[in-house]
């Protein structure tokens, strides 16, 4: 308690040292916090998005399927069983067939994707139930990234070309039913869907699925010549990303740190230099060496709580707004990362904590290191004002 005592009575009478030092290292800590609640916050929506969307609870592969190898969907299908077809039924899984083709916006050749699934689905967020014919016209639903890129818009006939499981190219017009808003890119761009049962009649794959995308009900279940992909998987681009950001980031949040651990280093050399005689009048009236480098240690941690409740002072605020309005995406839209336009922080306790007991730690440390000089001082000298 003393030393505590001693140290913020010393940290307060330095002034504007102090301040300053106390301000770099909170601009460090906030900063730390709101980098890395940003990447979790994207982190959160992106695998939100993509379950929502595309992943479902998992899904079932044809062995064949590859998605990142466009030359197996040719040969990547299969008939569904009746097992499947009985949670099918029951609308546990929900079957997508894959094929490529050709589209013709306004007489240009686009290379594009069709994916066959039932409009009655309730899996993914798909507005897939517009897909249901009234006239007759095969509707199909595109995105917006889709809709840009083919200049089309709701009520819009394109022209598609395919070749089906003979090799036999044919072509049909399609009518656009629906564009919807998808912030995943890869159920997006390039991709058309249509209902299930006009994509198979198309190419000649009565009652056959390429992937089979499972609801929450099929966790942990197999099934027969499938293979089951789950969440870790399918995820698995997403965290590489998140990774990567994160150690890149962590280069400016260190910094950062090192700049504000530095200052302080500077302030307890300094102020080791510069109070000699307290040193000497300490150990005098009976203080141990070791309880004076307690003293100037601890003199020097304190810089971080401070650091700490200034940075929570302005930096509550700050996040408590950016958590109500998000921050803007908008320019990272226009990749193939699955971004949303806003994205809303996500700072958990374990951050929160892991930042402080960072701060805190590497402030002390480097408040010990010119400390232990004084551990080697001679009392009568230190009293003198002459370094030993």
């Amino acid at each position: 308690m003393l030393s505590l005592k001693l140290a913020f009575k010393n940290l307060i009478g330095a002034g504007l040292r102090t301040w300053l030092n106390v301000s770099v290292l909170s601009f460090a800590f906030v900063i730390i916090v709101f980098y890395n609640g940003i990447i979790d916050g994207w982190n959160r929506q992106s695998r939100v998005d993509t379950s929502e969307w595309e992943m479902g609870e998992g899904q079932y592969w044809h062995p064949k399927y590859d998605r990142y190898d466009p030359y197996t969907i040719q040969d990547a299908h299969a008939p569904m069983s009746d097992e499947v077809m009985a949670e099918v039924s029951g609308k546990k899984i929900v079957p997508v067939l894959i094929a490529q083709a050709n589209s013709f916006p306004q007489g240009r050749l686009e290379a594009v994707t069709l994916r066959g699934i039932d409009p009655d689905q309730t899996i993914l967020k798909l507005p897939t139930a517009l897909m249901t014919p009234s006239d007759d016209f095969d509707y199909a639903i595109i995105g917006k990234r889709m809709a840009a890129s083919a200049k089309l818009k709701v009520g819009d006939k394109l022209l598609i070309r395919w070749r089906d499981k003979n090799g036999t190219f044919d072509a049909r017009e399609i009518k656009i039913a629906s564009v919807f808003k998808c912030d995943v890119p890869a159920v997006d761009k390039g991709q058309i869907y249509l209902r299930i049962e006009v994509l198979q009649k198309m190419m000649g794959m009565k009652n056959e699925a390429t992937l089979l995308v499972a609801g929450k009900e099929m966790q942990g279940k197999s099934l027969k010549n499938w293979e089951f992909k789950d969440s870790a998987f399918l995820l698995s681009d997403i965290d590489k990303i998140i990774q990567a950001k994160k150690a890149g980031g962590s280069i400016i949040e260190g910094l950062l740190l090192i700049i504000a651990l530095i200052a302080i280093f500077d302030t307890q050399v300094l102020s080791i230099f510069r109070r000699q005689k307290e040193i000497g009048t300490y150990i005098a009236l009976g203080m141990t060496r070791l309880q004076v480098v307690g003293v100037f240690t601890v003199e020097g941690g304190a810089h971080s709580i401070l650091a700490t409740l200034l940075g929570a002072v302005y930096g509550i605020p700050l996040f408590i707004l950016l958590g109500k309005e998000g921050l803007s995406m908008k320019a990272a839209q226009g990749t193939d990362l699955p971004v949303a336009e806003k994205i809303f922080p996500y700072y958990s306790v374990g951050l929160i904590i892991i930042t402080v007991l960072l701060v805190v730690i590497s402030a002390t440390i480097v408040s010990y290191l010119p400390a232990r000089k004084i551990a080697r001082m001679k009392p009568t000298d230190a009293l003198k004002g002459k370094i030993s």
